[in-house]
């Protein structure tokens, strides 16, 4: 770290020398941007001046001296966690600034929390960024996908060092301002979800191949090394053919093994769950791998149901090479209307918020950095491209070319998942949407007439306008 005078105010400061903020300001300052850090636990701040070298950073082991090296009108960086910890945090800085300072969030709070901070903070004259980041702690060292929302003018005081140490693809940042007030939370939350639905998807696959076909850890190494070198290219994809030739350091064993079967949660997938009922916003896929997270919580209750509910393991009889194959096309359907389902949350919050999405900017900023980069998001940028008002995905003539060309895969997947009584619910759910996706008549009538029935709740009629009541048990 250089010996700087202490007094010698820096462009940016982080509040939390976390992973996370300690890497995304290593990242900043190998910039050139001067940088300063705080940490409320002295041994992360003595952990950001040993690795800061001759960096242009300078720590703080309290709120006042890392105020003071700050340049005015300042602009101050967190990377705590959600919740409770960021109002805690606001509510330390807020005797020590200045009208006209700037605050950006950084990390996965809910979008809500985010306008209500937000509106709190312009009382007091002070600017509030909600900016999502994406790329762990690897993507905050060199280079993460930025999502920020709030006030554009705002934005622009740190669009610099945002377009500066954000992904490059293409020689493109991935950094855009998304729009007003929680638009870039918000976009960060959906995000997740994606997230949450493709690892789903992929476990899934694993599932197939480890039960049904008895695949081992090096032949399901090189089924996934195969596959991210074609269309189902991603970060994902990526690192989950590198998860299966680890090898654990305690046991000589493969570490996937050896880590228990149980996948928490910590609300971002859940939230975008959430969103999307309340904007009456279908996203099966995504609703299901959050509850197949909490599932996965309830091992004892698994193991003793295994043993009451018994169904014999079938013997897989199909042709692996063949079977392979069509998985393949069935996990690449299921991304795509993972996707579909995100974008198509995005876009209605995009109008009920006011946000003015652009998507295809968002497809772009996914591009890179972020942990659901993947090849197809090429695609994706240039469906909203072509068409910037696009509702669906599953409209785009490429895109639906793709689902019409692989979906008699996804309908064979899930038969035999089904069959050999492995669960797929995710790529099931995929396949269930695309089918009511595409389906001009549903059964809802049904239901329009149960609810009135046993509610009184009317119901709407094809061949006249308005809504009805009929007194079903009069004769």
């Amino acid at each position: 770290m250089t010996n700087r005078n202490s007094k010698q105010h820096n462009e940016i400061g982080m509040i939390g020398l976390g992973v996370m903020g300690r890497n995304f300001l290593l990242n900043v300052a190998d910039h050139g941007f001067l940088v300063a850090g705080y940490d409320k636990d002295v041994s992360k701040v003595e952990a950001l001046r040993r690795e800061s070298k001759e960096r242009n950073i300078q720590g703080a082991e309290n709120i006042h001296e890392f105020i003071e090296l700050l340049r005015k009108p300042r602009a101050i960086i967190m990377l705590v966690p959600a919740g409770a910890p960021v109002d805690s945090v606001i509510k330390d800085l807020l005797p020590h600034l200045d009208k006209g300072d700037l605050i950006i969030d950084a990390g996965n709070s809910y979008f809500k929390d985010t306008d209500l901070r937000a509106d709190n903070l312009a009382v007091k004259g002070i600017h509030f960024l909600g900016v999502g980041v994406s790329g762990g702690e690897e993507g905050a060292r060199h280079g993460p996908s930025i999502m920020p929302g709030g006030s554009k003018e705002a934005y622009e005081r740190v669009r610099p060092i945002f377009e500066a140490t954000a992904a490059k693809v293409n020689n493109l940042p991935c950094v855009t301002y998304l729009g007003p007030g929680s638009a870039g939370h918000f976009v960060k939350m959906v995000h997740n979800g994606i997230e949450y639905a493709m690892m789903q998807l992929l476990s899934e696959t694993y599932d197939l191949m480890k039960r049904g076909l008895g695949l081992n850890d090096d032949q399901l190494h090189d089924v996934y090394n195969k596959w991210n070198n074609g269309e189902l290219n991603s970060y994902l994809m990526e690192i989950t053919g590198k998860i299966f030739s680890k090898v654990d350091e305690k046991t000589n064993k493969r570490l996937i093994d050896e880590i228990l079967d149980v996948a928490r949660q910590k609300g971002t997938g859940m939230w975008t769950s959430q969103s999307a009922m309340e904007l009456q916003v279908p996203i099966p896929t995504i609703d299901l791998a959050v509850a197949m997270r909490d599932m996965s919580v309830y091992k004892n209750q698994r193991e003793s149901a295994g043993k009451v509910l018994q169904w014999p393991m079938l013997i897989f009889k199909d042709n692996q090479n063949t079977f392979l194959n069509q998985l393949r096309h069935a996990l690449y359907t299921g991304m795509i209307i993972t996707y579909a389902q995100g974008m198509a949350l995005l876009t209605v919050a995009s109008d009920k918020y006011n946000y003015n999405l652009d998507l295809e900017a968002v497809a772009r900023i996914w591009r890179g950095g972020c942990i659901i980069r993947a090849g197809l998001l090429e695609d994706i940028q240039n469906a909203f491209h072509t068409r910037n008002d696009l509702p669906n995905l599953l409209l785009d003539p490429d895109l639906s070319k793709k689902i019409i060309e692989n979906q008699e895969h996804l309908r064979y997947i899930v038969c035999r998942g089904a069959e050999l009584g492995v669960p797929v619910p995710a790529l099931m759910s995929s396949l269930s949407y695309l089918d009511a996706y595409r389906s001009s008549w549903l059964p809802a009538n049904l239901i329009q007439a149960q609810r009135d029935y046993f509610g009184a709740h009317t119901y709407e009629r094809i061949d006249s306008k308005g809504t009805f009541h009929t007194e079903w048990e009069k004769k």
